[in-house]
């Protein structure tokens, strides 16, 4: 099993947006980065879990587990001329783009903000692609220390939960 992160914006899909889907399961449409597309088409496996990451709001942080749901396949917004990722040099032939299904898993009990993250960049977090500033990647391996590390703050009650 492999671990990932995923952002999303909260006021455009959330975490309660994925678990109120039927069967909690939404297809993780509209990546349009290389790098993170590679990762979804050629790294994530079902089953995989998923750590689920609101960013550009008031507290960015991780908010949930999902998982992997499906293997990854063609993301047909970027054939659609009426779609928002609409890609014109996409050719469902030869597919530029990919998605993987993710489904809800859980809540965690409180957010890990980034900024709280952040204080282990130097330990348990180093090498942790989220904490290194100019890391702007939606999606991301997360290795199984980290993994294990992450959902241990979920329950660390002298925690800092403030941004």
């Amino acid at each position: 099993m492999n671990y990932w992160l995923m952002k999303s914006e909260p006021d455009a899909f959330g975490l309660d947006d994925l678990a109120a889907r039927p069967e909690g399961t939404e297809p993780w449409d509209g990546v349009r980065n290389y790098q993170a597309r590679n990762m979804m088409r050629d790294g994530m496996r079902a089953g995989d879990r998923i750590l689920f990451y609101h960013s550009n709001c008031a507290v960015p942080g991780v908010v949930g587990i999902a998982e992997v749901a499906s293997e990854a396949y063609p993301d047909s917004t970027a054939f659609d001329p009426e779609a928002k990722y609409f890609d014109p040099k996409s050719d469902p032939e030869k597919p530029r783009w990919y998605l993987v299904d993710v489904r809800y898993v859980r809540h965690l009990k409180r957010t890990i903000s980034l900024a709280e993250l952040k204080t282990h960049a130097e330990g348990a977090l180093a090498g942790f692609p989220l904490v290194r500033n100019g890391n702007r990647l939606s999606v991301m391996p997360v290795t199984p220390e980290q993994w294990d590390f992450i959902l241990g703050l979920e329950s660390d009650a002298d925690a800092d939960v403030g941004p």
